[in-house]
């Protein structure tokens, strides 16, 4: 589904990513680890078209998207939930979600809404209320729910659990396995390592720039070189 080959990208000249690859196929959750500064957003950004590689190439469903602007390629069905929520305060929760289908599938709007509300019943009972009013841990519902009324075929998620508390960590990544049991491709980009390899298929690794680590998720979970990749030791 997602094929990234040799990807290098970064700011004013200045990579930060290098000669990046990695493969989702349909219907897995592939985990994206590393700590801050190694480019996990810089990778997100490149991927949806918030920012042009300065190499290698992005293919989406065998379709090259690393030249596409990021409206088409979330009419594609690449959705991207940015890390720190981006949630919209000042309208309601019904109105944040609404404006997650405007791109992608519009028509199906009321259906994606009563799937939402099912997935979250919280936001349910909180639609009219306004979205900065919510706690942290309805905001990331919010923003994951948003993301879904788009159909997306792949689903980016950038550092879900920061800031929540463990519990609401827990909460979360059992929906992340719900939403991926239906048949949606998850890439989970986190920083949480031990519940992002419990729930993901395979795993890859970033330090400084570059995939360190790469392979199914409970290999990695052994391996002792998680533990110098991931803190640079």
């Amino acid at each position: 589904m997602l094929e990234v080959e040799a990807l290098t990208a970064g700011y004013g000249g200045i990579p930060v990513l290098r000669d990046v690859s990695l493969t989702i196929d349909s219907g897995e959750i592939v985990a994206v680890l590393g700590a801050n500064g190694v480019g996990k957003t810089t990778l997100n950004r490149a991927l949806s078209g918030l920012i042009r590689p300065d190499g290698g190439a992005i293919r989406f469903e065998g379709t090259r998207i690393e030249r596409l602007a990021p409206p088409e390629i979330v009419r594609m069905g690449l959705i991207h939930v940015p890390e720190g929520r981006k949630i919209f305060p000042t309208m309601s929760v019904r109105e944040n979600l609404e404006l997650g289908g405007y791109a992608r599938a519009r028509t199906r709007r009321a259906a994606n809404l009563d799937r939402v509300f099912a997935l979250f019943p919280r936001l349910g009972e909180r639609r009219r209320q306004l979205a900065g009013t919510l706690s942290g841990g309805e905001q990331q519902m919010l923003a994951i729910g948003r993301g879904l009324m788009a159909e997306p075929r792949l689903l980016i998620l950038d550092e879900p659990s920061l800031g929540l508390s463990p519990r609401l960590v827990e909460d979360l990544f059992a929906l992340v396995v719900r939403i991926a049991a239906e048949g949606l491709a998850i890439m989970l980009v986190e920083q949480n390592v031990v519940q992002s390899l419990e729930i993901a298929g395979r795993a890859y690794v970033l330090e400084n720039g570059r995939v360190a680590l790469a392979g199914p998720a409970a290999a990695l979970r052994a391996d002792p070189a998680l533990e110098r990749a991931y803190l640079g030791m």
